[in-house]
């Protein structure tokens, strides 16, 4: 079966689910691509596969090395706000015949793989100020009013 080009496949991809812009698809090829090489899978193969988990990572460092500080502003243009997002845009592309996957691999992969505030704002805030937007557990004491005595 001929692969359809990345381009056209993109266009009918967003006519279906028309949540996320071609850039979005680009950058996450690009991620993908950079992913790959990180991790230094061989060109072809089986032994190319990568997992859920390790396209987020490598998602992750290729936002930051190319977005920098904006890199939650550049994605929320795109729609993409949490991880999940990444899943539906892989399983799109897998859909329509741009990606393959194992039968082992499922949308789900992507669920919760790290919060954008971790992964792409804590890199950049003081290191006085890291952590400091998670909540804390607090503990309450509460007094009893006493009647004063008379």
């Amino acid at each position: 079966m001929k692969r359809p080009r990345f381009e056209d496949a993109i266009q009918l991809i967003i006519k279906e689910d028309p949540r996320y812009p071609v850039d979005a698809y680009v950058f996450l090829r690009l991620a993908l691509d950079f992913t790959i090489r990180a991790l230094k899978k061989p060109d072809h193969g089986p032994d190319r596969h990568i997992t859920g988990h390790e396209l987020l990572d490598g998602i992750r460092q290729y936002s930051l090395q190319e977005f920098g500080p904006v890199t939650r502003t550049v994605l929320a243009d795109w729609g993409i706000t949490r991880t999940e997002d990444f899943g539906a845009l892989v399983f799109n592309l897998v859909k329509h015949g741009l990606l393959g996957k194992t039968d082992q691999d499922k949308i789900e992969d992507f669920a919760n793989g790290y919060t954008f505030q971790d992964a792409f704002t804590e890199p950049f805030l003081p290191s006085s100020l890291k952590g400091a937007s998670k909540p804390t557990k607090r503990t309450r004491t509460y007094r009893l009013k006493t009647k004063e005595p008379s």
